[in-house]
């Protein structure tokens, strides 16, 4: 097949592009950025454009028989309200985009990178598939509308063509971000929990997401289907810490800091600095994330008999 990714050089589409083309499809890239030197395989089809602009996606979608769309404007803390407008344009508009203009031109398969965001907080249960969404950003709201538009997209005999995947948090060697920032601090030496560390985390490796897109562009049971993706397991932080500290030869922080204290200071700051019309280095939002798991998702819990061969972490798991 010939697949289009969006996005394609975002942390995780060089990883997506390299399964695919090992998996032996041809594969042509549609992107804001020109990828570094080497990202992707010489035979890769590498185009330039915006997913808002219906004239350079029609270009790209040219003999596409699948599409996997990563193209997304990503989560960040309490992002400012003029941001708003720019994650409906993206993530919505973007989506909604893509999906007219690919079933226009036939394609068989298309395939949303999403996320559990969208489950909301889990309140400590866990959740699957069949829980129902309660976003709480605008981010995960936006993801979620974007998904209701790729499962809604049909075939021309109106069969569903349309499949979402909700990654959990994900990490690998271009993943920038929360845990990147916890590697540099715990190397050196710099960082100090917010409150016991059972906060619960849902994780996959970048290479394993990359799979299982793969089977999600192949398997013809995957249309019209919603998947959690994650490791299948379920990792405190406690546990992220020592295995990250344990690969790089230190003895995890013997120390936290309590969050309820953590979080009236970091209230103190964030007030001050908006008073002052200047964004805050730190947030009460921030606090709760270290305190409590904002969602905790089962992995493959639903629809197995597709996803049976997917929980892999090879040589990149903790």
């Amino acid at each position: 097949m010939l697949i289009l990714v969006t996005g394609a050089t975002g942390a995780v589409g060089p990883c997506v592009v390299q399964a695919l083309c090992k998996a032996g499809h041809a594969v042509r890239t549609f992107s804001l950025d020109r990828p570094l030197f080497g990202a992707f395989p010489p035979s890769v089809d590498e185009r330039l454009g915006d997913v808002t602009d219906p004239s350079a996606v029609q270009s790209a979608m040219q003999g596409i028989d699948a599409v996997v769309h990563l193209a997304a404007l990503l989560h960040i803390v309490n992002p400012p309200p003029k941001l708003c407008e720019k994650y409906e344009r993206i993530n919505v508009g973007g989506t909604a985009t893509v999906v007219e203009v690919a079933v226009k031109a036939g394609v068989k398969r298309i395939v949303l990178a999403s996320t559990i965001a969208v489950y909301g907080p889990s309140n400590g249960q866990i959740l699957n598939e069949d829980s129902v969404p309660q976003p709480d950003t605008i981010y995960a709201q936006t993801k979620l509308a974007a998904e209701k538009i790729v499962l809604n997209a049909g075939s021309a005999d109106g069969q569903p063509i349309g499949t979402v995947l909700r990654f959990g948090a994900v990490y690998g060697s271009r993943i920038k971000g929360n845990y990147q920032r916890l590697l540099r601090s715990l190397a050196r030496g710099r960082f100090i929990p917010i409150g016991a560390g059972q906060n619960r985390r849902t994780l996959v490796y970048d290479k394993d997401l990359a799979r299982a897109i793969v089977l999600a562009v192949q398997h013809p049971a995957a249309a019209g289907k919603i998947y959690n993706v994650t490791d299948g397991r379920f990792h405190t932080l406690n546990e992220i810490i020592a295995a990250i500290c344990e690969v790089l030869g230190r003895k995890p922080p013997r120390f936290s800091i309590p969050v309820d204290p953590s979080r009236a200071v970091a209230g103190m700051i964030e007030d001050a600095m908006r008073l002052i019309g200047r964004d805050s280095p730190i947030s009460r939002a921030m606090i709760d994330t270290r305190k409590i798991l904002p969602w905790t998702v089962s992995a493959f819990s639903m629809n197995w008999d597709l996803f049976r061969n997917m929980i892999w972490m090879p040589g990149g798991g903790i």
